[in-house]
């Protein structure tokens, strides 16, 4: 006689895992390496280059990023001129014991184009005559929103050489904007992609989010298909989430453990609803699905970084909400998603004098290496190359991680019908990879991030 015991019961909308190890993970440095130490053994021949700017003219129900509403004051020109000043400390510190090159650049926050026309042309002056990264060369991304989509500031970056140009609509319909506390009108997002595509960016993304209070199957698929009047290249669909500290979250009506955990499994449930409705609509229409959130036109150039091309090694991240990653060492700036934390953190940018030592991260091991690698890999629809692994580890993935990947295959999350040498998700695990990534996190990490204070 078999026994067999049913596995526990998981949430499929966990938590978004677009790093590891996660920010609130991260830790003030008490050794504040140098950084010209910590990059003197990188490969600096295909770095990437992230340029944050914490500005938006609003700030969404759903937002837990670091940004602040406006720039009172000058604001911004103090912000330009101390990331003038982080970028000219880096780029001193990669030295010249070798070939400095940027494979890949992006802009984003918060809202880049919350800056005005000229100011983006001094953000693409910091990165090519203080970075020395040639933007017109290299794939840039830059995000965006309806707002702030001008024909000036979108000439500004045509001229420099953005080949993707990514905006947040959210919804096309004005009642589901308003449910998730973002005020647009469907004519205004209309009227930006207008500009966006007369800008002539090779690729155009569109951000959808579903799962929002009163969406029906029938106007999320009305906002895909407004959106695919565009014909987009690539389009995004995020699972809508309520975190600590966001205006959706104080929103939120107060009830017992045992109504909100019904309300919980209905929500779970409509998300799920929708992403497949979703994900069948686009893969009818020409697009293939790079990961969980990210389709793709068939037909469509593949300009600008690549997906989770932000979190590879040799990320250079500037800004007071940039990350950067070394081998070693993933480091930053202090975090938070209250207001009045985010500012404080802002002015303290913008009065640092010395950029030269990393601050606030956390040291990644040979295991959190291989967590990374993984995760990183298993959550792209394409799946993890294991002799790829081998070749950089030295170590097969399926032993590394016999126990997490034997629950995802009995949970039916792992794709038993992939080819040899591939370890991928099935479209049951796709649907579930903000359970899967969760529950890759090492021991550590989750302790970190437990222990994290929220601000």
């Amino acid at each position: 006689m078999t026994i067999t015991t049913a596995l526990p019961a998981v949430r499929p909308y966990e938590g978004y895992v677009y790093a590891y190890p996660h920010k609130t993970a991260y830790r003030p440095l008490a050794d504040r390496p140098a950084l010209c130490d910590l990059w003197a053994a990188e490969r600096k021949d295909a770095l990437s280059l992230y340029l944050h700017i914490p500005f938006c003219e609003v700030r969404c129900g759903f937002c837990n990023l670091f940004t602040r509403i406006g720039a009172p004051q000058e604001l911004t020109t103090r912000y330009l001129d101390a990331l003038d000043r982080q970028a000219t400390a880096v780029r001193e510190a990669l030295g010249d014991g070798g070939p400095v090159r940027f494979a890949a650049a992006a802009f984003g926050g918060g809202t880049p184009t919350f800056l005005t026309a000229g100011e983006l042309e001094r953000l693409c002056d910091i990165a090519e005559k203080r970075m020395g990264a040639d933007l017109r060369s290299a794939p840039l991304s830059v995000e965006t929103s309806p707002a702030t989509a001008t024909a000036d500031r979108l000439a500004v970056l045509a001229d420099r050489g953005a080949t993707r140009i990514s905006i947040g609509v959210q919804s096309f319909v004005d009642a589901e904007a308003r449910a998730a506390v973002r005020p647009q009108r469907r004519a205004e997002v209309e009227a930006a992609l207008g500009r966006i595509r007369d800008a002539g960016a090779p690729v155009l993304n569109v951000d959808l989010i579903y799962g929002i209070d009163g969406q029906t199957e029938r106007s999320w698929l009305a906002s895909l298909d407004a959106a695919l009047a565009w014909r987009p290249e690539e389009l995004y669909l995020y699972p809508l989430y309520v975190r600590p500290l966001t205006g959706l979250h104080r929103l939120g009506p107060a009830a017992g453990p045992e109504a909100a955990a019904r309300e919980e499994a209905r929500w779970d449930e409509q998300r799920l609803r929708l992403y497949a409705a979703g994900r069948d609509h686009l893969l009818e229409r020409g697009y293939e699905q790079v990961s969980m959130r990210m389709f793709r036109r068939a037909d469509a150039p593949q300009e600008g970084p690549g997906d989770y091309a932000c979190q590879t090694d040799g990320m250079i991240g500037l800004g007071c909400g940039a990350r950067s990653y070394t081998a070693g060492l993933h480091y930053s700036f202090d975090y938070a998603v209250d207001m009045r934390e985010i500012r404080s953190i802002i002015d303290g940018f913008t009065a640092t004098e010395d950029f030269s030592r990393a601050e606030v991260g956390r040291y990644v091991d040979a295991e959190e290496a291989r967590r990374r690698h993984l995760l990183q890999s298993l959550l792209q629809a394409a799946g993890l190359e294991t002799a790829a692994y081998r070749t950089r580890f030295g170590t097969d993935p399926c032993e590394d991680f016999a126990a997490e990947l034997g629950r995802f295959a009995e949970r039916g999350w792992l794709d038993a019908g992939a080819p040899d040498g591939v370890l991928r998700l099935s479209p049951r695990g796709l649907a579930h990879s903000d359970a899967v990534g969760p529950a890759l996190f090492s021991s550590g990490v989750r302790a970190a991030m437990a222990a994290y204070e929220r601000k």
